[in-house]
């Protein structure tokens, strides 16, 4: 995110450097206009092979082949057969996804980078190519939400050189037409991509179109897209990029690797500005012999410092992957995965697994408040498994081979710059069928699965099958569309009815699987607590604690949230409280509902859902125990029900209004609700209080999940704070 005064300066001298260098474009839209692809003689695509008339044939292979022999993962990727003859400008050009969506319309987010990449290409080593759609309006009036423009900005200008009429951008037909006539129209000597938008991670992609129901370009999708373009190159892209929140996935490097020589993108969600590409311009202008890896490092540094300057740099992250050393990677992946995957047929150690890629950094909040994204980091997925895996160090190796640089702020200091998916809290039963068809190893496939199947029935994993999944895995062609510039379309019916079983499953429910030896209930000492008996801590992946407070009229619970302040013995079965009575409140009293995100190196973070100024946000709230102090960094928006990752972060100022948000139920139906607190006028000072609730009585339960994503919920005890004082008891 870049300071407003910065931006302001580049408008006003934009304005004044306009007037100097009208007219340069029009030598780019005559030089460039006749440049095509042509084949080198008696040669075609690989699409037309077997067809007699040369136009398409029905069928292509997906861009990586992947087979497993006795365990062992063999690749393939596509080899070009055409030649791309046209002459290639000695420049630099960035091919800009550009889909406004609501960052566009709300905020002019699209339009600031605009602004930006015309000062960036004021030196005339670097131009970007754009195609802009995707949101209601534009507050520049340079381009038009009616339909779809691609433009070229050079020399501080931006010209418009088509115009077509108006198309989902998250539809991989949209981008695949943007793709090719930009490596036909204009080959450089470098080229890169850059995705521009909202991302989900793996599961839900990337471009979210507010104009078509928030249609996104999923993995496969952007997959086909490329592929697509591949004929009209005569050599990879130099990096394809994500200015998008969560998308350094394991799942997304795989398919670009097809593409590009580098990936570069975030594990974590991005601020709203995203990438600095005035600095991105400055540094080719001045070095227009740099490389995929040396520019990518610029876009990494001038990311994070651009969040530094809002205060955000302790949750970024950034990563370069060198994705030529990608494939040695996914091989010796599979290979732990397969270790994993049959060794965690013992309960106990697959409850070890379990536990560790919990405690493992994941990425979107993956909270109550925030949602789920489910994106785990892939280093914490082998760690999970590091003591009975062997193969886990090669996997580890390779992994951390494959990347040229990668920046973390101290929110996340040991990610490893890529993550993958994990049920931590399946979100519907699509997440699996899609996971399926990008998963980049069948036996981590068949691990995720199997934890869902168990999830589905009770932990009874007696009949499950997993033939058909490690079959099918990797079985993925697509389809030809000949329609006016060509491109694949993604055939998703590899698995046919396969995840059927979870059809019915709505999210995590009451486990079956944990038993007692003792409680729980209250102990002599007056804490409150339970042991569990060896066979239910087998299945026990957590433990938390929810704190409620009665409505006043006390037909009602109303949620403070959950704390993990609870002794833990993971070899007896011992749990118990160890809630001190302190929590966190506004300055006018109001206990928040607090939810944890992350906990850090002598500080932890978390997210509390508040109404601000009428919208539905979260606070991201700072807890430096170390220091005693307690603040509120930001407001944000979390996971909305596309998959969506916000990228807008908001700093309070002094007016705004906040109203306190509770998760709650009623007590005799169950109906569960917001509860709405008190109006609190912010004061501009984010300072908030961690201290003794107030006198009164609350109620404590504890929440044990079970190793297959569901949970059992104790009955509550009471306990009453007096003072200094806290005390429980039972009815």
């Amino acid at each position: 995110m870049k300071n407003w005064k910065r931006k302001l300066a580049i408008v006003m001298s934009l304005c004044l450097m306009l007037f100097a260098l009208g007219g340069c474009m029009d030598d780019w839209e005559e030089e460039d206009s006749s440049e095509s692809i042509t084949l080198e003689e008696g040669q075609s695509t690989q699409r037309n092979e077997g067809n007699e008339q040369g136009s398409t044939a029905e069928t292509a292979q997906s861009s990586v082949k992947m087979t497993v022999g006795e365990g062992e993962l063999s690749i393939s990727r596509p080899e070009r057969t055409g030649t791309n003859t046209a002459e290639k400008k000695q420049i630099w050009t960035f091919m800009i996804y550009l889909c406004g969506t609501d960052l566009e319309t709300e905020n002019g987010l699209a339009s600031i980078d605009i602004e930006e990449m015309k000062q960036a290409s004021l030196g005339g080593k670097v131009r970007f190519l754009i195609q802009t759609g995707g949101t209601k309006l534009w507050e520049t009036d340079e381009v038009s939400a009616s339909s779809i423009q691609r433009s070229i900005i050079s020399g501080g200008k931006l010209s418009m050189l088509e115009e077509k009429k108006d198309a989902s951008m998250g539809d991989s037909a949209t981008l695949a037409g943007f793709l090719k006539w930009g490596v036909t129209k204009f080959p450089s000597e470098h080229t890169g991509v850059v995705l521009w938008n909202h991302g989900g991670g793996s599961i839900s992609g990337v471009c979210f179109d507010e104009r078509y129901n928030y249609d996104s370009l999923t993995l496969r999708e952007l997959d086909a897209a490329f592929l697509s373009a591949f004929e009209s190159m005569d050599s990879n892209f130099d990096f394809i990029g994500f200015d998008a929140c969560l998308m350094a996935t394991a799942e997304t490097a795989n398919i670009v690797a097809s593409y590009a020589d580098y990936m570069y993108a975030s594990e974590e969600t991005e601020p709203g500005y995203g990438w600095d590409y005035a600095a991105i311009g400055n540094y080719i202008t001045q070095n227009p012999n740099a490389n995929g890896a040396e520019v990518g490092r610029v876009v990494a540094d001038s990311f994070y410092e651009c969040c530094d300057e809002i205060d955000q740099a302790e949750g970024a992250t950034f990563s370069i992957i060198d994705l030529k050393k990608y494939d040695s990677f996914m091989v010796a992946f599979n290979t732990y995965a397969k270790e994993l995957y049959e060794k965690t047929e013992d309960a106990d150690l697959f409850a070890q697994a379990v536990r560790a890629v919990r405690d493992a950094d994941n990425f979107g909040g993956n909270n109550r408040a925030d949602g789920y994204t489910n994106m785990v980091d892939m280093a914490g997925i082998i760690m999970a498994g590091s003591d009975f895996c062997g193969s886990a160090k090669e996997a580890l190796k390779t992994l951390n081979d494959a990347f040229v640089y990668v920046k973390n702020g101290s929110d996340h200091r040991e990610a490893c710059g890529l993550s993958t998916y994990y049920p931590l809290s399946m979100q519907g039963s699509e997440e699996l069928a899609t996971f399926g068809k990008i998963a980049i190893s069948p036996y981590y496939l068949a691990f995720v699965d199997r934890t869902s199947y168990g999830a589905v029935n009770e932990g009874n994993l007696d009949r499950y099958n997993d033939e058909q999944l490690l079959n099918s895995w990797g079985d993925y062609d697509y389809t030809y569309n000949d329609e006016e510039e060509g491109y694949f379309e993604a055939d998703d019916n590899a698995y046919g009815d396969y995840w059927d079983y979870f059809e019915d499953y709505s999210g995590a429910e009451e486990s079956t699987l944990i038993s007692f030896l003792e409680g729980p209930g209250l102990y002599d000492d007056g804490t409150f607590g339970f042991q569990l008996t060896q066979e239910a801590l087998s299945n026990t992946a957590g433990v938390q604690a929810a704190v409620y407070v009665l409505s006043e009229d006390e037909e009602d619970l109303i949620e403070y949230g959950l704390t993990v302040d609870i002794c833990m013995d993971w070899q007896t079965g011992e749990f118990y409280d160890n809630f001190d009575g302190f929590w966190f409140s506004l300055p006018d009293g109001q206990n928040l509902a607090v939810y944890s995100v992350a906990e850090c190196d002598g500080y932890d973070i978390y997210s509390s859902p508040v109404l601000l100024n009428g919208e539905e946000m979260n606070l991201r709230i700072i807890h430096d125990y170390e220091e005693g102090y307690v603040f509120i960094e930001c407001a944000y928006y979390g996971i909305d029900e596309n998959g969506m990752a916000s990228k807008e972060s908001y700093t309070l100022q002094a007016g705004d209004v906040m109203i306190p948000l509770y998760n709650a139920f009623a007590i005799e139906s169950d109906e569960e609700y917001y509860y709405y607190g008190e109006e609190y006028e912010y004061d501009g000072d984010g300072e908030i209080f961690f201290d003794y609730l107030y006198d009164g009585d609350y109620l404590y339960g504890f929440n044990i999940d079970d190793v297959y994503g569901n949970f059992f919920q104790t009955d509550f005890v009471w306990f009453t704070v007096d003072g200094e004082d806290i005390y429980y008891w039972e009815e």
